[in-house]
């Protein structure tokens, strides 16, 4: 009788012992590629870029012309009036400017019907702008390529 309960006992942690086994084996989701349009010789747009690989994006960054990164934006249906010094792509989205990582994985995550969020110009205390303790309040605002925009996330 003990050798059969200790056989029992051997299978079960065995088969515990398999079975976590099997998880850790289970790969990781890939990171969520993102493609970035900036200038080369723009520091704030390379911090920005910086700030999303931290927040476990996969970043392909192009260091274009003036020219191109504005017909980029255009393409992508950012008006003038959202634009900034960088443009990226993610699955599907555009995004423009100094947005947090946080509200691009909340758009990912809510999938709205939208061409793309945007933080205006370059707001200082914003992802890739940091100065000391010096922050601006800002919006990062959801657009549509018709030019509709609306208040996404306010940062204050």
């Amino acid at each position: 009788m003990r050798s059969r309960v200790f056989t029992i006992a051997i299978t079960a942690v065995a088969a515990t012992g398999l079975g976590l086994a099997v998880q850790a084996q289970k790969p990781a989701p890939a990171p969520t590629k993102v493609v970035v349009y900036k200038s080369p010789t723009c520091g704030c747009c390379s911090n920005w870029v910086a700030h999303l690989r931290t927040a476990g994006f996969q970043v392909e960054a192009h260091d274009v012309t003036d020219a191109r990164l504005a017909a980029v934006a255009a393409e992508a249906g950012v008006t003038d009036n959202l634009r900034s010094c960088h443009t990226a792509k993610v699955d599907g989205y555009t995004v423009e400017g100094h947005v947090p990582a946080a509200d691009i994985q909340k758009m990912l995550k809510e999938r709205p019907k939208i061409t793309g969020i945007a933080a205006p110009g370059m707001p200082m205390g914003s992802p890739g702008m940091e100065q000391g303790g010096a922050k601006d309040p800002y919006d990062t605002v959801a657009f549509t390529k018709g030019g509709a925009t609306s208040v996404y996330v306010r940062h204050r």
